[in-house]
């Protein structure tokens, strides 16, 4: 227990058991999901992403693993689309293979293992990740769409600049980005939280770990895999193995090591983000693959997540 990546996704994978525990039992209800995500992302999440940014005092972060890790994202992406061709399913499938849940898991898991340092490092990542992969995502949907509409002979539901003018919007004014830009401004000032305010912010974020993974566990135990397996299997192993894979070459090769390596190895690697499946709803398409991805992912990230972290300790 002394090793520190045992030690690190022990209490991920005890805290995930709780909760899909608790899901199957019916301790949590399916109507209750819903608003422990809103508890959680619209209150425990900003607390613990501003109050970090605000303390760490650093300069403006460096670019370049930040390119790196969008250009590795984006290769994926248009990889995969290339491969299964251009259409609407396709595009949220590519969507699927390189879009991670980088805040209920990636956020305590990276906490544990590398500490505040490694938590700035990922925010700052998160605070982009959004915005850049979403908006481009969207971008290629609704081209898509436009497409397909083109050969039925219908005309498009909405201009496709519009609809990519909301998508940077909705990924700016959102509960993730916002407190970090807030923080990360905060902290170029050199102030310290005022102690009646930091300590509430503390407790809050101290309670967002815990309760993201317990979450995680009740929603897998709410998702049906089924017939959608090997569907889901191939866009897990994209995701959790051909994705993080990547994303070490590249890193290597540019010279990257350290915190911020491990950091964005590890981003890549963690399964699906739950964004995806609001894509596929969005869109209508692929929505019992991709709730089945989400599933497949989630639980083989046990196992990859564990062999990233032994690699990057090696």
């Amino acid at each position: 227990m002394n090793n520190p990546v045992v030690s690190a996704l022990f209490p991920v994978v005890v805290l995930i058991a709780i909760g899909f525990l608790a899901g199957k039992r019916r301790w949590i209800g399916e109507t209750a999901v819903r608003d422990l995500s809103s508890l959680v992302f619209m209150v425990l999440l900003p607390a613990l992403l501003f109050r970090t940014m605000a303390s760490a005092h650093s300069a403006l972060p460096d670019a370049k693993p930040l390119l790196t890790y969008f250009g590795v994202a984006l290769m994926v992406y248009f990889g995969v689309l290339f491969w299964r061709g251009f259409s609407r399913r396709s595009a949220v499938l590519a969507l699927a293979s390189m879009f991670s849940n980088t805040v209920m898991i990636g956020v305590p898991l990276v906490g544990l293992a590398y500490g505040q340092q490694g938590l700035v490092t990922l925010f700052t990542l998160i605070s982009l990740h959004a915005l850049v992969l979403l908006t481009v995502a969207t971008l290629v949907l609704e081209f898509a769409v436009a497409h397909e509409h083109k050969l039925a002979g219908r005309p498009a539901e909405r201009h496709v600049a519009a609809t990519v003018l909301m998508a940077v919007r909705n990924a700016v004014i959102h509960p993730v980005p916002l407190p970090i830009i807030a923080g990360l401004l905060f902290a170029q000032t050199g102030w310290g939280i005022p102690e009646v305010l930091d300590k509430p912010l503390q407790l809050l974020g101290q309670a967002f770990g815990p309760v993201a993974l317990l979450m995680v566990g009740v929603t897998l135990a709410f998702n049906p895999v089924g017939q959608h397996l090997k569907a889901a299997l191939g866009i897990s192993l994209a995701k959790n193995v051909v994705h993080p894979a990547l994303m070490a070459a590249a890193g290597w090769a540019l010279g990257l090591e350290a915190v911020p390596l491990a950091v964005m190895v590890i981003a890549a690697s963690l399964p699906i983000g739950a964004n995806v499946f609001l894509f596929s709803q969005r869109y209508q398409v692929a929505q019992d693959t991709v709730t089945a991805s989400v599933a497949v992912s989630t639980g083989l990230a046990l196992v990859t997540v564990s062999v990233v972290m032994l690699l990057l300790g090696a």
